[in-house]
């Protein structure tokens, strides 16, 4: 079965938060619960000119290596579906917390309100029906969003900074 991930070019975000806002209405998060969060590295001088780099924090699925927070969990609570979207069941979270640490993008939140962890189920429910993922699909103003097959994503990416730097 193809691999599906969430793969994002930090360097071509602006920081506009649209793919939060599509994040949160697609899966009526919580007040103060972000599954997709932008934040901001600088200002800083880049060749004598003022620079901002944006780092959006998101689970990666298939992307990510060795998917540690699956096998943090005592309680089974993450699994990794056939296609690679690694899913959190809400519902038979304790909230202990132990997948926390383990994200290498930080990418898990707890919920203060009911005391879970929460993160990014790449709106499979969606990707079921044959749909992108909300923050994918044509919300990112910057189009550093990037849904599907890692090797295919990390090709085009290449070659669209290619084309950049000609």
């Amino acid at each position: 079965m193809k691999q599906l991930a969430l793969i994002i070019d930090h360097y071509a975000c602006y920081g506009c938060l649209a793919c939060e806002v599509a994040c949160k209405q697609e899966n009526g998060a919580d007040f103060g619960v972000k599954l997709i969060q932008v934040g901001e590295d600088g200002p800083r001088q880049m060749n004598g000119k003022l620079d901002f780099l944006f780092d959006v924090n998101a689970c990666l699925h298939a992307a990510c290596e060795d998917t540690p927070c699956v096998y943090a969990c005592p309680d089974d609570t993450i699994s990794i579906r056939d296609d690679g979207i690694v899913v959190m069941n809400e519902r038979t979270c304790t909230g202990c917390e132990a997948c926390v640490p383990e994200c290498p993008t930080d990418a898990i939140r707890i919920n203060g309100n009911s005391m879970i962890t929460e993160k990014c189920n790449l709106c499979y429910h969606r990707v079921d029906e044959g749909l992108m993922p909300a923050c994918a699909d044509n919300v990112c103003l910057a189009h550093c969003i990037y849904f599907g097959d890692p090797d295919e994503i990390a090709a085009e990416i290449a070659q669209k900074r290619t084309l950049l730097r000609a």
